[in-house]
């Protein structure tokens, strides 16, 4: 189908807190009967006038809720620009006719490089080195960690889940010389038990749902292998963040590499934050150019697909 010259454009909304290089690269990606527009997810005003005239909306992570959802009465489709679905009223827009579509696997080079590096910066006690250098006498204080080293090599690192970011990951430990287990939802919790506990290092990697909140709770915290690790590039409300403090202030879990948090933005008080065996990031493990180009790209070819009316891929409602 040929755009009619002369219609209105599709207007798509992206919510991203985007550098002003990246502002213009995606507004420069509009023609073709699409004008694709950018606001930031720091200002509520800007999206809040802008959402009225959006037909599409991409989204990263702010949620999109159902109160949004009723001011948006032009919208026809919620792009996720990645793969987790959690931080959109589906229902909604369901109830609605709005399409929900993600883009599984665009980000999942970055997610599994974002793993393997806080394992290794965990074994290595990385913050605290890095800590020890910046202040004065800290580069001979360190040498105090060294009980504290290991490497990756040797160890079983046990994969929960088994989508497509383990099926990045698993080579890469493979490769250092680690015995990689995989877990997935259909081995029943029978078998994630057994992961857990022979498990030097456990990595995350299922999606949050009902029967996935909290799965890594105090019970299997303390099931856990002393001095064990836990990775966490998936999603925050997986772990009870009670449970796992208390786990990495007695030493039982010997440390914990973060990328999510069951609140966004965490809070700087946040108890896991003033420990000296946790590594965070700001749930960032998916942002590199290279995703930033694989959705940018799947997400218009969608927009096309929307704008033809051909059918969505990756069509989750």
């Amino acid at each position: 189908m040929t755009y009619p010259q002369g219609s209105d454009p599709i207007v798509v909304l992206f919510r991203f807190d985007a550098s002003p290089a990246l502002v213009a690269k995606v507004e420069g990606l509009s023609g073709e009967g699409i004008e694709i527009r950018c606001c930031a997810e720091s200002e509520d005003e800007g999206y809040d006038r802008l959402l009225p005239e959006a037909q599409v909306l991409w989204h990263v992570l702010k949620p999109v809720t159902a109160a949004q959802l009723e001011r948006a009465a032009r919208l026809r489709l919620v792009q996720k620009i990645g793969s987790g679905v959690n931080t959109i009223a589906v229902e909604a827009c369901r109830a609605r006719g709005i399409a929900v579509c993600n883009l599984p696997g665009t980000n999942s080079r970055a997610v599994a490089e974002m793993a393997l590096l806080l394992m290794l910066a965990c074994l290595r006690r990385l913050r605290e080195l890095d800590c020890a250098v910046r202040s004065p006498g800290g580069w001979t204080r360190a040498a105090a960690l060294q009980d504290g080293f290991g490497e990756l090599a040797g160890r079983t690192v046990s994969l929960i889940g088994a989508g497509a970011v383990p099926r990045v990951l698993a080579p890469m430990l493979e490769a250092l010389g680690a015995e990689v287990r995989v877990w997935s939802r259909s081995a029943g919790q029978a078998g994630l038990q057994a992961l857990l506990t022979s498990a030097d290092i456990v990595s995350l990697h299922v999606p949050l749902a009902p029967e996935t909140e909290r799965l890594i709770d105090g019970a299997r915290l303390a099931r856990m292998k002393p001095g064990a690790i836990l990775i966490n590039t998936a999603r925050g409300a997986l772990v009870d963040d009670a449970a796992l403090v208390d786990a990495l202030r007695t030493g039982h879990i010997a440390a914990a590499g973060l990328d999510v948090f069951a609140e966004e933005p965490v809070r700087p008080d946040h108890p896991l934050l003033a420990l000296p065996n946790v590594i965070a990031a700001p749930h960032l493990a998916w942002l590199t150019q290279e995703t930033l180009a694989r959705s940018l790209a799947a997400a218009l070819d969608n927009v096309r697909q929307l704008r033809d009316g051909h059918a969505l891929v990756n069509r989750v409602a």
